[in-house]
């Protein structure tokens, strides 16, 4: 049995590394089968966006502060599977069990096998957590928002609140959002909003960024699966990644958050902080981990990025591809 490994990580660098708090309602435990060489191998992980996100945080060399409920014996599975030097775990106890996905991908394909979702928070637990959320915003001056993974465990205005009182304390916000959620963060005001295309509904999605990016501080950024994706900000952009082959794209759009986040961080200009995040996805997709990768290879990768001012047949094609 295998857990979260460790290649890659440079222990001292994350030690004494910026950081970033990142809002994960709902970490899930994945347990996933898939061939070996003596048979069949069972990998075990902390699974949810905000998981994942926080794991690139710590790739990329800045240290994470995990801001998430944990409860029932999932719950006490994740906490061994999460402690430990990478990251740091701001946890709230909840008497309700997070949720668990089973997957089988042994023959190449991934098949669920079984899914139980987390317990809604009580009412004490989202108060708890959202305390913990600010205290870490505040400490980091960056914070990351997450949504749930699968049923919504807290109420959709945490994340205008969240938004609203980050921003308000000096902290810029980087959201990762869709549906309610996504228009409840913007409500609150955000400094980055990272939102698929795929998640618009059937709304125009260069339509749908404009009018979010009337209300969020600095830039949305619209990814488009294999195609290249838009920054909507002063001006519209196109990032253009090298091509790679794919062996897994789940994780690439957390990264790419992660990566954007750790840039601003950093305190590195908006694109440059774009181009980390979009190197930080290319290199997740050639891997089986997600929201994985080596520092050097995503240090490297990030100077082949180049985004330069969309030209309208980029932007039409962002339009019609949707459709």
């Amino acid at each position: 049995m295998h857990c979260w490994g460790g290649d890659g990580y440079d222990e001292v660098m994350v030690a004494a590394a910026q950081k970033v708090a990142v809002f994960a309602p709902s970490p899930v435990l994945t347990v996933t089968v898939e061939s070996g060489a003596e048979g069949s191998d069972v990998h075990m992980h902390a699974g949810g966006q905000g998981s994942w996100v926080a794991n690139m945080v710590s790739v990329l060399g800045a240290r994470p502060l995990l801001c998430a409920p944990f409860g029932g014996e999932i719950g006490m599975v994740l906490l061994s599977l999460l402690t430990g030097e990478r990251l740091e775990l701001r946890h709230v106890d909840a008497e309700g069990s997070n949720g668990c996905r089973i997957e089988d991908r042994r023959d190449g394909e991934i098949s669920r096998l079984a899914e139980m979702p987390g317990a809604v928070l009580n009412r004490h637990e989202f108060d708890d957590l959202y305390d913990v959320t600010l205290t870490a915003g505040i400490e980091a001056g960056v914070a990351v928002l997450t949504g749930p993974a699968g049923r919504p465990v807290v109420e959709t205005d945490i994340y205008r609140r969240l938004a609203a009182d980050l921003t308000s304390l000096g902290v810029l916000v980087v959201a990762d959002l869709s549906g309610d959620p996504l228009e409840a963060a913007v409500a609150g005001g955000v400094a980055v909003l990272k939102v698929s295309d795929e998640d618009v509904g059937d709304r125009d999605p260069v339509m749908a960024a404009e009018t979010w990016r009337d209300l969020v501080d600095r830039a949305v950024i619209l990814t488009r699966a294999a195609e290249p994706a838009l920054i909507i900000g002063d001006e519209v952009a196109a990032i253009d990644i090298p091509t790679l082959e794919t062996l897994d794209h789940r994780g690439a759009g957390d990264s790419l958050t992660a990566g954007v986040a750790v840039g601003l961080a950093r305190d590195l200009s908006l694109y440059d902080a774009i181009r980390l995040g979009a190197a930080a996805g290319a290199v997740n997709v050639t891997r089986h981990g997600l929201a994985s990768g080596r520092l050097d290879a995503i240090e490297t990768m990030a100077e082949q990025v180049v985004i330069e001012p969309a030209t309208s047949i980029e932007v039409q094609r962002a339009r019609t591809g949707h459709q």
